[in-house]
Formats: C-alpha cells, structure tokens, sequence
C-alpha cells in the first residue's frame, strides 16, 4: 500500500519532542523548574510516581517505521538525579552558539501628531502660570 502512485501519507509526530541538544543541557541537582524549562512537561504523568518524569516521542515519516524515543527523569528532594532512556547526556560542557544578532536603530525625527497641531494654535509657548502671575503683577502696581 506504501508504494501505489499518488498516495499522500501523512508524517505523524507524537509526544514530546526529544533531541540531543536538550538531554545535553540537563545536569545532575537542576531543580524540577530548571529539567521543565529545559524538556517541557512530560506528557506521561503517573500520580504513584511523582519522582519520575517519562517523556516519549514517536515519528513516522512517509509512511516509514516508527521510531520512538523515551527517557525517564528521575528527582530526590526535586532535584534531578538520574537519567534513562535512549539518549544520555554528554560528559563535554554544552556550547550554545547565539544565532542572535544586534541592530543599532537610528532615531527618527517624528512629525506632530494631529493633536499636538490643533493645541499648538491654542497655546502659546510660555506656560499659563507665568501669565497669570505677571497679570497679577501689572494689577497691583496700577493700583
């Protein structure tokens, strides 16, 4: 059935996603926060064994063998303390590379907005407290 010509089959993708690069970055005494930044909730969640986490992934692509991956966490006082499944993590320390990038932004010189323009007529460029008080000033000294 895998070979009849214009067949369409689907890839399924199932579980969380596991890659090396994640099982590389976990380290013996990570806090449960720290392994759930890092691998995500497990999708497997057993009420009796709240020291283990268990995630799986399986993948079919084109109608292919499935392929699964699984690996169990295991914590003591939530911190992490073993690790079993299909990958292991490295003994080398994780270089990440940023693939980050930084962009100086000139500043632009904005036009006034709509409003600025209409209250601009109506405003002068002193402020209306000194007016006032200059207006006070010239009072008493007619008096």
């Amino acid at each position: 059935m895998n070979n009849l010509p214009g067949v369409y089959t689907l890839d399924i993708q199932q579980g969380n996603m596991i890659s090396q690069e994640q099982i590389d970055q976990l380290r013996p005494q990570m806090s449960k926060r720290q392994v759930l930044y890092i691998m995500g909730s497990s999708m497997l969640v057993d009420v009796f064994h709240q020291k283990r986490w268990d995630y799986i992934y399986s993948e079919q692509l084109g109608g292919k063998e499935r392929t699964q991956k699984r690996i169990s966490l295991f914590f003591v006082n939530d911190k992490l303390t073993s690790v079993q499944g299909d990958l292991r993590p490295s003994t080398m320390p994780v270089k990440r590379e940023s693939n980050e990038s930084t962009v100086d932004i000139p500043e632009r010189a904005f036009e006034k907005t709509l409003w600025e323009k209409l209250t601009g007529f109506f405003s002068s460029d002193e402020p209306k407290i000194v007016k006032i008080e200059e207006d006070l000033a010239t009072q008493s000294t007619m008096e």
